[in-house]
């Protein structure tokens, strides 16, 4: 009953009301009470020196006269006043003429008063007579209890308080009746009539508005909650209505949504097989573009192996030959053996890519050095059409950048051949920037163009711009689809713009990374000024023929002393005769491959530190990982050339022994 009563509005605008007047009374009694405090200090000190002025005259006579009953008279009479307990006269030498006193009164509040005002107070005056002003007659001493006015002020300030405090609570009755009347019983009479409200059809009542309060806020706050009243009625007559008007739209709805779901439901079947046969036919063709791969990959290898015995040989023949007309026909047959084997490389590398076994290297190389590297190769070509051939370097290109630079060659070698052999007179620009952050590369050419629907063909395998380009130019097509390719590898971008007769403009933009270390080209690049070693001791570990002939004869023009072995279980058995300084192994071969033949030789601690060279004719991702893997020291491929053979001899030659002292 009274957690409810406490929970009422007017309970607690009362309580807060009269919190607030209570305080505020406090703060004003105590401000008076601290204002009269001061006042009842002051009036001690008034009253007290009115005492001592009244008593100067007679006190500066009885001293003068030393008249001590009038003395003793004089201080009695003091003494009559209600606070005075000590009464003297002193001479002019400081000694007693005469003194009266009494005890100060007990009281159990006295302490307060005490705290207050102090326990006593001494009043002193100066004794003199109007004839000799100058003549000092001593002191009239007063001491004052100060308890008969501390008691009298504590009076005062207990009244100030008790009687704020009655008038506070009256204050709280008179509010809490007026409050009660004003304000919670009309809010209560409202409350009972929202309680009665039948919650099935709130909409049919309407609130009574109380009586003088029409006007006020509780007036208003009925007039708004009947007006939403009359909004539920018509909005659920509203409803009603709509009820009733779906009611009729049901069957038909219910019959429209089954047709709908059967003919999605047929939809969906057919989406999924048309995504099913998609699947499939995705995976049938990544699956014919491996399997494509993997055959040109096993191709390439099949056709490399005679096509290196090609080469080979008529390098051997161009070494040994002296008449000119032989070398003539020997190095063109040695160009269109290389020709061959360049296109076989374009073939595969493509087929790598489709297959997703190109790997890209990720090396600090020189772009500078790489780019003069490859107008210095082509600038006998140019010469040869007497056409100019430009490199234009920007000043701010960075010295060293992270990527592939043999990846980054191939493009740039590809979009050079191309200019020089379309373009029959002008000039062929090569410019190379550092812009946001990218390595751009352009070639410019004034050749003979090409036109918006040759741009379209142009990156295409096996396509150029026209027949009629192939025809009085030759090539497969195949150079720009592989640097589209290779680019897009290395996450860059290739653009073309060109116009019949005024020349080709292709620019490749690559995300490189600036590198902070000295660059460094790859293994494979010739350096590969060539150093003297000692003649070698070389065990050459080849199954074909053709390929021994060629890879011995080179190293015997080299100098060094060559075995020979058809497998690895033969250059095992090498091995346990003699001691070698190098093994070139192949990798493919019969009996035991090159690869379990390293592993069978790393067992072995007295050939732990034998140099393993491997030799095949396989460059596709992880053939170079596989090799280093299985223990072998380094990695070449065929063809069998010479500076590359010299170069991996040199890096792995013993150290030459320095020939004995003399005795």
């Amino acid at each position: 009953m009274f957690k409810s009563f406490r929970q009422r509005l007017s309970y607690r605008l009362t309580r807060d009301t009269v919190l607030v007047a209570m305080a505020v009374g406090l703060v004003l009694n105590l401000i008076q009470i601290t204002l009269d405090y001061f006042d009842a200090r002051d009036s001690m000190e008034r009253e007290v020196k009115a005492l001592i002025e009244t008593s100067h005259s007679p006190a500066s006579q009885i001293a003068y006269n030393i008249d001590m009953r009038l003395a003793d008279e004089l201080l009695d009479g003091l003494l009559q006043h209600p606070a005075a307990i000590d009464a003297r006269l002193i001479d002019n030498e400081g000694q007693t003429m005469s003194a009266s006193s009494e005890s100060s009164p007990e009281s159990r509040y006295r302490w307060a008063s005490d705290l207050l005002f102090g326990a006593d107070r001494v009043f002193r005056e100066n004794l003199r007579v109007p004839q000799l002003a100058d003549l000092p007659l001593g002191q009239l001493v007063v001491t004052i209890d100060t308890y008969h006015y501390g008691i009298r002020f504590l009076e005062r300030a207990t009244y100030t308080l008790v009687i704020g405090l009655l008038k506070s609570l009256a204050l709280s009755g008179v509010l809490l009746a007026i409050f009660y009347f004003v304000l919670t019983r009309p809010m209560l009479n409202v409350i009972n009539a929202l309680s009665q409200v039948n919650a099935s059809s709130p909409e049919k009542v309407r609130l009574p508005v109380p009586e003088n309060h029409r006007e006020d806020e509780i007036g208003t706050m009925v007039g708004i909650i009947n007006e939403h009243l009359e909004n539920m009625d018509n909005s659920v007559s509203q409803l009603r209505t709509a009820e009733a008007t779906m009611k009729n739209y049901s069957s038909q709805l219910e019959q429209e949504v089954a047709d709908r779901t059967r003919e999605i439901s047929e939809k969906n079947d057919a989406l999924q097989r048309g995504n099913r046969a998609l699947v499939k036919a995705k995976e049938d063709a990544v699956r014919r573009a491996r399997t494509r791969a993997n055959f040109l990959a096993s191709m390439s290898h099949e056709i490399r192996t005679p096509l290196n015995g090609v080469l080979g040989m008529l390098g051997l023949a161009l070494d040994s030959e002296k008449d000119q007309g032989q070398r003539n026909r020997l190095e063109i047959a040695l160009n269109a053996g290389e020709n061959l084997l360049g296109l076989l490389n374009d073939i595969l590398d493509i087929s790598k890519v489709e297959a997703g076994k190109l790997s890209l290297e990720t090396i600090p190389f020189s772009m500078r050095e790489l780019v003069d590297e490859c107008t210095t190769l082509h600038r006998q070509q140019a010469v040869g059409k007497q056409i100019q051939l430009i490199s234009e370097t920007d000043p701010d290109l960075p010295d060293c950048f992270l990527g592939d630079p043999t990846r980054t060659r191939q493009v740039i070698n590809n979009l050079l051949s191309n200019a020089i052999k379309f373009t029959d007179n002008g000039s062929v620009k090569v410019r190379t920037s550092w812009t946001g952050g990218s390595l751009r590369i352009e070639v410019i050419d004034t050749g003979i163009g090409m036109s918006d629907e040759g741009l379209d063909r142009i990156f295409s395998p096996f396509s150029q711009a026209d027949t009629g380009t192939t025809r009085l130019y030759g090539g497969t097509g195949l150079g720009l689809a592989l640097c589209r390719q290779l680019v897009e590898h290395m996450k860059g971008r290739i653009l073309v713009d060109s116009r019949i007769d005024a020349g080709t403009h292709f620019t490749v933009i690559l995300p490189l990374a600036v590198a902070k270390t000295e660059p460094r080209m790859p293994a494979s690049e010739p350096a590969d000024e060539s150093s003297k070693v000692s003649p070698l001791k070389i065990l050459l570990v080849e199954d074909n023929r053709v390929n021994q002939l060629v890879a011995s004869g080179l190293l015997r023009k080299l100098g060094h002393r060559v075995d020979m072995a058809e497998n690895g279980e033969r250059a095992l058995a090498a091995l346990q005769r003699q001691q070698y300084d190098i093994i070139l192994m192949d990798c493919q071969m019969p009996v035991m491959d090159g690869f379990e033949a390293t592993r069978t030789i790393r067992q072995n601690p007295e050939w732990a530190e034998l140099p393993v060279i491997a030799v095949t004719a396989n460059v596709l991702q992880g053939d170079r990982e596989h090799c280093l893997a299985c223990g072998m020291n380094d990695y070449i491929t065929k063809p069998y050339k010479r500076d590359e053979l010299r170069a991996v001899i040199e890096r792995w030659a013993p150290p030459a022994q320095e020939p004995p002292a003399a005795p």
